[in-house]
């Protein structure tokens, strides 16, 4: 019976790294994040250059939250549609179908951008912020800059037909996990299924988000579609089941139903084949650190960010976790001053060093008490 236990297991062993070394997705270029700990599961051909088509609309929605979150703009404010943004809504591109003239406010641009893509609502809302899309554009690279997308070019805010508006898979991952980690609330917008708008000279307008795994029960929750005849579709999206996110990108996909059945193998790969462990939660009390010659024998250190690690199904027992310090450590110390340093272990690999604070001041002890503890340590070895 033991035998055949362990002949099981093996061959489970075998199956799992086979199939996990052939795991391919259908489409030029993809890449999986797993958030938390900012690991790459996988990844193909991740930096080839693509159009990134309505994935754009990520950014056009950051710039408006940046100045939102400033103080530069507020949700209620109202911009005037001119007619090069009207013209977007007749020319059989995915519209939110606003008017020449109309006064909209910049929360209802933002869901017609983020639910309906409507390309119409991206130059109204650049025009709005920035006098023209050409400037507005400018601020969009500038801003993926910023947040270390490397090989991103913007020139509109659509995405739509410009051969100069140029990304990568993993520029749009890392642009996806800013708009999360940085805007939570408004990235609600992102996982509405529908959007009405009243719109003038007709009835209103009510319609779908355009992003498939959003109808399934997957745990979806964003993020954005895109075609264009050369790139054919693509899809940024992200899941978030039991406190853990996934997010894929992946372009190049054939056909609308390949973009969400191989979105969903891709995010399942993720959650079937990798743990996420939390190793320590940022600001908490991880470990006592003694103290000498202190007027506390220990004082409490702690982590300032939180620290994740995604590791392969059934291995566990090859991540260790150690605590390295010289101890123990000599008074006085100040609140948050590094007193040790965590080390992470992976299948016998450093994978991580992180700073241990102190998570409070603790004062010297006097003369006499120092004199006492130096002879008492002297003669029976007690700190």
């Amino acid at each position: 019976m033991y035998k055949r236990i362990l002949f099981y297991l093996f061959c489970n062993f075998i199956i799992f790294n086979f199939a996990a070394a052939n795991f391919d997705i259908k489409a030029r270029t993809a890449i999986l994040l797993d958030y938390h700990s900012g690991e790459i599961l996988y990844e193909k051909d991740a930096d080839r250059k693509i159009f990134p088509a309505s994935m754009t609309k990520i950014m056009t929605s950051i710039i408006a939250f940046d100045l939102i979150k400033n103080g530069d703009l507020s949700l209620d404010d109202k911009f005037i549609v001119s007619e090069n943004a009207w013209r977007l809504s007749q020319a059989g591109y995915s519209s939110m179908f606003i008017m020449i003239g109309d006064e909209i406010s910049v929360e209802n641009l933002l869901k017609g951008i983020i639910i309906s893509s409507g390309n119409d609502a991206c130059v109204a809302l650049a025009e709005g912020i920035a006098g023209t899309e050409e400037e507005f554009a400018f601020l969009m690279t500038e801003k993926a800059r910023e947040i270390g997308m490397e090989n991103t070019n913007f020139s509109n805010s659509s995405g739509i037909n410009a051969p100069d508006n140029l990304s990568t898979v993993r520029d749009i991952m890392i642009m996806s996990k800013y708009l999360i980690k940085n805007y939570p609330k408004f990235y609600e917008y992102f996982k509405e299924t529908e959007f009405t708008w009243d719109r003038t000279g007709g009835d209103p307008i009510t319609q779908g988000n355009r992003n498939p795994l959003l109808y399934k029960n997957f745990n979806a929750d964003g993020i954005k579609t895109g075609y264009l005849s050369y790139e054919k579709y693509s899809l940024a999206s992200s899941i978030n089941r039991n406190g853990r996110r996934l997010i894929a990108v992946g372009s190049g996909f054939t056909s609308k139903n390949s973009r969400s059945k191989e979105s969903t193998k891709l995010l399942t790969y993720g959650l079937t084949n990798f743990d996420l462990i939390n190793i320590a939660k940022a600001n908490e009390p991880l470990y006592k650190i003694n103290i000498w010659l202190g007027k506390q024998n220990t004082v409490n250190a702690y982590l300032k960010e939180d620290v994740y690690k995604t590791i392969k199904k059934a291995k566990k027992k090859l991540l260790k976790v150690s605590v390295k310090y010289d101890g123990p450590v000599e008074a006085p110390i100040k609140k948050d001053q590094k007193i040790a340093t965590l080390k992470v272990v992976y299948d016998q690999e450093l994978v991580g060093e992180y700073d241990l604070l102190s998570s409070k001041d603790v004062k010297k002890v006097n003369f006499i008490t120092r004199l006492i503890k130096s002879i008492n340590y002297l003669i029976w070895g007690d700190v």
